[in-house]
């Protein structure tokens, strides 16, 4: 399955960096800027989270929340937060059931071999829950601040 613009997006519940687990609709009210990244610590994801990082007061202060999904386990995505000082919550996928839901697993290919992985997207999601925004295989360079921009027309055309 996979998502679309103008739909509602899947909900969902994950564990979390910040402790417990994190519903989807624990954020209904304000935007919500939910990104699907291949793997903690690795290079293109560590640049994507500094860069989502460095633009957090930004999004904090526009109302949006950040999440960040990976299959990684929250032991890695401690160490990960820990080594980069990650202000949003990380959320673990272990199952790609959530990736599965909004289609960013899917069939890769590198260096000839194929497996099934993330494929970097991003969704930007409205206060009542609406997928407004989407990026597939994402550019890291540049990224979060178009997703910031892409907040910024959103909210002004509220």
């Amino acid at each position: 399955m996979s998502v679309q613009v103008g739909e509602m997006a899947p909900d969902f519940t994950l564990p979390a960096s910040s402790g417990g687990e994190v519903s989807l609709r624990d954020f209904r009210g304000q935007p919500v800027v939910l990104y699907f990244y291949p793997k903690d610590d690795t290079p293109g994801c560590t640049t994507e989270a500094k860069d989502f990082r460095d633009l957090h007061p930004d999004f904090t202060a526009l109302g949006a929340v950040v999440l960040g999904v990976s299959p990684d386990p929250l032991t890695s995505h401690s160490k990960f937060i820990a080594k980069h000082d990650l202000p949003f919550t990380l959320l673990s996928d272990t199952e790609h059931e959530v990736a599965e839901r909004y289609g960013v697993w899917q069939l890769k290919k590198n260096y000839g071999r194929e497996y099934m992985g993330i494929v970097r997207s991003t969704f930007l999601i409205d206060a009542e829950g609406r997928i407004v925004k989407i990026w597939s295989n994402v550019k890291v360079k540049g990224h979060a601040e178009e997703v910031k921009r892409a907040l910024e027309e959103l909210l002004n055309r509220a």
